[in-house]
C-alpha cells in the first residue's frame, strides 16, 4: 500500500485549512446551480426502530457549500445500534455516513476537493469529516488527540438545514467539510470507501507495531463486512497466511474469496481451550504472530488474546459503541506474552486518500468488492434495511436510490 508523498500531504492540508476558514454563511451560489429542486426527501430516525420519510425545503447554499443528490449509502453496525436502542442520543437525526453521490450545485468557491483535486457539477463524491476548531485535532499528527471529535454527516443532530445525513434523496455538504472527487470508481466501491477506511487506518495502527510483516501469520476474528474488509487490506498488501474466524459458514466462506486461507467456525469448539487449538491448527501448528478484532463482543475480546503468540500483537477496532466490560487476565494474556496492543478509532484524511488506490488494487488481484453489498434497498425500505441489517442477513446491506 503505497503512501502518499509529502508535497501531496502538504496539498491536502492547505486544501482542508481553506474550507475551514472560508465563508460558509453566504447564500452567494455559482452559476452552475441552477435547476435545483425546492425540497428532498430525508429519512429521519424520529423513534426507536422507526425511520420516517419527511420532505424538507433545500436551503439556501454558501460559497464554500455543494448539493450532492444521494446515489447511494451503506447500512453501518452504528446505524443498526442508534436504529435500536440511541446510544448517542441523537433522536431525531438523518442516519447515514457511508455514502455517495453526484454534485449538482456548487458554491461559487468551491473549485476543488480535499486532496485538490478539481470539481464540477456532475462530479461523483463521497464526504470525510467536518472538522471544529480544534487545534489538537490534525489529521497528520494523532500524538496528542484522534479524530474522535470530529463530526460526521450521518451522525449529526438535526438542525434547520436537516439534509444532514446520507439516508436521503439529497445532502447538504457544507462549507468547512471534506469532500473528495472519486468519479473514477463504481456505485458500489464509492459505497464501500468509507467503512474500507476503517480498515486501511486499522492496518496502519498495527503496522506501527512492527509485528505485522508480509509473512506473518495474522489471525481476524469477526467476518461481518469490516472484518472482510480487513482481509481483503491484508491480502492486497500481499498477506496471505490469514485465518477468519466467525460463527457463520456463509461468512467464512466469503471470507475465504476476500483472501483468508483457513477459517474457523467458533461454533464447532465447546470452551476456549479447543477454539485455540483449531486456530493454532489451521495455522500449522503456530500461534498468530498479529490478530485484529472486529467484533463488538466483550467475550470475543477477551479470547483473542489466546490465539496470539507471545511478543504478538492486537489491533482492537470492533467498538465504536460501548459493547460492555471485557475480562482478561493481565498476567497471561499480557504481561507473560508481552503482546503489543493497539485500538483504532474511525480514519484519517491520510486514511480516505489511502483507501482510493487499496479499492483500485483489491479489484486489480480478482478481490470479489463488488459482491460484499447482498442486499440493495430503496429509501421508502430504509426500515426493512436496518432490520435486514440486524438479523445478520447477507453481508453488506445498502440503500440505492434509482
Amino acid at each position: 500500500m503505497a503512501d502518499i508523498n509529502p508535497s501531496e500531504i502538504e496539498q491536502i492540508v492547505k486544501q482542508v485549512l481553506e474550507g475551514m476558514h472560508g465563508n460558509t454563511g453566504s447564500s452567494n451560489t455559482s452559476s452552475a446551480c441552477t435547476g435545483i429542486p425546492s425540497k428532498g426527501r430525508v429519512a429521519m430516525l424520529t423513534s426507536l426502530e422507526n425511520f420516517e420519510l419527511k420532505e424538507f425545503p433545500i436551503p439556501p447554499l454558501g460559497d464554500h457549500d455543494m448539493l450532492v443528490k444521494v446515489e447511494g449509502c451503506g447500512v453501518c453496525g452504528t446505524d443498526a445500534h442508534e436504529f435500536k436502542r440511541d446510544p448517542f442520543g441523537l433522536i431525531p437525526v438523518a442516519l447515514g455516513h457511508e455514502g455517495t453521490g453526484q454534485i449538482i450545485a456548487m458554491g461559487k468557491d468551491m473549485k476543488k476537493d480535499s486532496a485538490g483535486k478539481p470539481l464540477k457539477v456532475g462530479d461523483k463524491v463521497v464526504s470525510c469529516m467536518i472538522f471544529k476548531d480544534n487545534p489538537d485535532i490534525t489529521m497528520f499528527d494523532l500524538n496528542k488527540q484522534n479524530v474522535g471529535g470530529a463530526d460526521v454527516y450521518g451522525l449529526l443532530p438535526d438542525d434547520d438545514v436537516h439534509h444532514n445525513g446520507w439516508f436521503a434523496d439529497y445532502i447538504v455538504i457544507r462549507g468547512g467539510s471534506t469532500v473528495f472527487n472519486v468519479s473514477d470508481l463504481s456505485l458500489d466501491l464509492r459505497i464501500l470507501i468509507e467503512p474500507s477506511a476503517v480498515l486501511i487506518h486499522a492496518v496502519e495502527r498495527a503496522k506501527t507495531t512492527g509485528i505485522l510483516r508480509f509473512n506473518s501469520r495474522v489471525a481476524v476474528q469477526g467476518c461481518g463486512p469490516i472484518g472482510l474488509l480487513c482481509i481483503a487490506v491484508l491480502r492486497t498488501m500481499g498477506i496471505e497466511n490469514i485465518v477468519a474466524i466467525d460463527g457463520q459458514d456463509n461468512r467464512l466462506q466469503f471470507a475465504k474469496q476476500m483472501g483468508a486461507d483457513k477459517s474457523v467456525n467458533f461454533k464447532n469448539y465447546k470452551d476456549i481451550e479447543n477454539l485455540a487449538e483449531a486456530v493454532k491448527a489451521a495455522f500449522g501448528g503456530y500461534h498468530a504472530d498479529f490478530a485484529f478484532q472486529c467484533t463488538g463482543s466483550p467475550a470475543a475480546h477477551s479470547n483473542i488474546y489466546k490465539f496470539i503468540r507471545n511478543g504478538g500483537g492486537l489491533c482492537e477496532l470492533g467498538f465504536f459503541i460501548n459493547g460492555g466490560e471485557a475480562t482478561i487476565n493481565p498476567h497471561f494474556d499480557i504481561c507473560a506474552k508481552e503482546i503489543t496492543t493497539v485500538g483504532s478509532w474511525v480514519y484519517t484524511l491520510r486514511d480516505y486518500a489511502t483507501t482510493f488506490d487499496f479499492l483500485k488494487r483489491a479489484k486489480g488481484i480478482g478481490l470479489p468488492l463488488d459482491q460484499l453489498i447482498t442486499h440493495r434497498f430503496p429509501l421508502d425500505q430504509i426500515n426493512e434495511a436496518l432490520k435486514t441489517n440486524l438479523s445478520m442477513q447477507g453481508l453488506k446491506i445498502a440503500i440505492v436510490n434509482k
